[in-house]
C-alpha cells in the first residue's frame, strides 16, 4: 500500500518515485535503501550434535573380546548335599534366561584400565599390581564403584551399554553347561584354574600354588568360551546383597533389593582353597572395598 509519495536524490537530479515510506519501519523497500552498499548476510551453519548410534541388536567388536551366551534355564544355588555349601547358596531354584546377552571372555586387564586412565576415566585411579606386572594380567586392587568408573567411560566413547553381568547370568556361565560345582564338573585342580592348588576340590590332586596372578586366558575356556571364570581374581557382580536366594529373580535379572551398601562378588581367585570357586559360592563387600585380588569382567545385553 502507497502511503505517500517521498522524494529520492540521485547524482544531484530530483524526481519522485511512489514507493512505500522509506521511514516504515515494516517497509522492505526502506530496509533495502537503508543497506544500499550492504550485502545480504549469510545464513550461519547450524551445529548440531552428532546423534550416537547405539546398536543392542549386534555383538561387540571382535576387540572387545565378549563372548556370546545364548538363551537357556538351569538350576541356581547348590544342592543340600554338595561338600562346604553355605547356607546363603539356597534355595536351589530354576533361572530362566531367555534372552542373549555377551560377557567379557578374560577379566579386564591392567591394559584395559590404563586405556581408561589415558582416556580421562576411571577417576583417574591407577591400581597397585602387587608387584607382579600389569599388561594381561587382571586389574586388582579394584572395588565395585571402580569398576562402574570404568564401565561409565567405555559406554560414553563406545555408545554401547555395557555393565557388570548379574548374579545369575555369571553363575550360569560359570557352570558352563554343567549341572556341576565347576565348569570342569565336580572337581577341580591347579592344572585348570589359578588358586592355592594346595587345597583342591573333590578327587582333584594337590598341586601348585602361585601367589600371584597370572596373565588371562592362561588356562581353558568352558563351553561357552570364557576364560578364568574360576579363580585368578574375585569378580564383582551387579547384585546387592541378600543373605539368601529367597525371593530372588528367576528370570536373570540383577537383585536390587536388600543392602546395597555391599555387593557380590563371584568365583573364587589366586588365593583361595578350591572349594571357594565354586559356581554357587557367594560373598560380600561394601562397594568402596580394595583388594589385591578383586576385578571384573564386562556383560551386556544384545537381544531380548
Amino acid at each position: 500500500m502507497i502511503s505517500e509519495i517521498c522524494a529520492l536524490y540521485l547524482s544531484g537530479a530530483s524526481f519522485v518515485l511512489p514507493t512505500e515510506c522509506a521511514v516504515d519501519p515494516a517497509s522492505r523497500t526502506a530496509v533495502h535503501y537503508e543497506t544500499f552498499d550492504a550485502k545480504p548476510p549469510k545464513p550461519k551453519p547450524v551445529k548440531r550434535p552428532r546423534p550416537r548410534i547405539i546398536d543392542h541388536s549386534k555383538p561387540s567388536p571382535a576387540s572387545r573380546n565378549m563372548a556370546v551366551i545364548p538363551p537357556g534355564s538351569f538350576m541356581m544355588g547348590s544342592p543340600e548335599d554338595e561338600v562346604r555349601r553355605d547356607n546363603n547358596e539356597g534355595p536351589r531354584h530354576k533361572v530362566t534366561i531367555d534372552y542373549t546377552f555377551e560377557i567379557g571372555k578374560y577379566e579386564i586387564t591392567f591394559n584395559d584400565w590404563r586405556k581408561c586412565v589415558a582416556g580421562g576415566g576411571c577417576r583417574g585411579y591407577r591400581p597397585k599390581d602387587g608387584g607382579w606386572g600389569r599388561g594381561n594380567r587382571p586389574a586388582i586392587y579394584i572395588s565395585w564403584n571402580d569398576a562402574q568408573s570404568y564401565i561409565d567411560w567405555l559406554n560414553r566413547t563406545t555408545g554401547y551399554r555395557y555393565r557388570l553381568p548379574t548374579e545369575a547370568e555369571w553363575e550360569y556361565v560359570a557352570r558352563g553347561q554343567t549341572k556341576e560345582p565347576f565348569s570342569t564338573g565336580t572337581s577341580i585342580s591347579a592344572a585348570q584354574a589359578n588358586f592355592n592348588g594346595e587345597h583342591p576340590y573333590g578327587d582333584a590332586p594337590k598341586g601348585q600354588y602361585r601367589r600371584k596372578t597370572l596373565p588371562v586366558g592362561s588356562f581353558a575356556a568352558n563351553k561357552f568360551g570364557v576364560y578364568d571364570i574360576h579363580g585368578n581374581v574375585y569378580e564383582w557382580v551387579q547384585d546387592c546383597w541378600n543373605p539368601s536366594h529367597v525371593g530372588a529373580p528367576v528370570d536373570g535379572s540383577a537383585r536390587l533389593d536388600g543392602d546395597c551398601k555391599f555387593r557380590i562378588m563371584r568365583g573364587g581367585s589366586w588365593v583361595t582353597h578350591g572349594y571357594q570357586m565354586r559356581a554357587s559360592k557367594r560373598l560380600r563387600y561394601t562397594t568402596d572395598y580394595r583388594y589385591d585380588d578383586y576385578g571384573f569382567r564386562l556383560a551386556r545385553t544384545i537381544e531380548n
